[in-house]
């Protein structure tokens, strides 16, 4: 009995480092997926970097406790699986998002962004906002835009003077 115990103290101690470590944590019923909509929800999060894990709701709600993450523990009811990620924030609420419209099976219950707790609403405004890369070039566009209005402004000027210093000595 004592291995078992010891056992599930080490899923525990798991569950929680991946907790700590990682930056967004969404909590999703997965109860009407068939297998192959399963696998190709692994598959897309896989390719965005994200673990996917169905745990049991007694350990994670442990693991949370001990890293003082509980309100976790109010999605924790039903069959529970939980994509971590450790680099992006937004990549597990776009991916698990986009999969829920296609496959209404799948139900987004909650998170954890940064430690603290999210709400559906706020995962699915998280879903929704623009890649980073799209967020960049945003940024990007703004800042030239007056670099670009400048050289526009000057050339009409210098375009302004050479017809006028044209006419003059004519």
């Amino acid at each position: 009995m004592s291995k078992a115990i010891e056992q599930k103290k080490a899923i525990v101690d798991e569950i929680a480092g991946k907790l700590e470590k990682s930056k967004s944590t969404i909590v999703a019923d997965y109860r009407g997926l068939n297998v192959k909509q399963m696998n190709e929800l692994r598959k897309q999060l896989r390719e965005a970097g994200i673990e996917f894990q169905v745990l049991k709701n007694t350990l994670t709600r442990r693991a949370a406790e001990k890293v003082n993450l509980t309100e976790l523990n109010e999605h924790l009811i039903g069959p529970t699986a939980i994509a971590f990620s450790y680099e992006d924030v937004v990549a597990p609420a776009k991916v698990l998002h986009t999969f829920a419209k296609e496959n209404k099976a799948l139900e987004i219950k909650g998170g954890l962004v940064e430690g603290k707790a999210v709400s559906l609403d706020e995962i699915k405004a998280l879903a929704e906002l623009p890649s980073r890369e799209g967020l960049l070039s945003m940024l990007l566009s703004v800042l030239q835009a007056p670099v670009r209005n400048f050289a526009l402004a000057v050339k009409a000027v210098a375009e302004k003077n050479g017809e006028g210093a044209e006419t003059a000595e004519a």
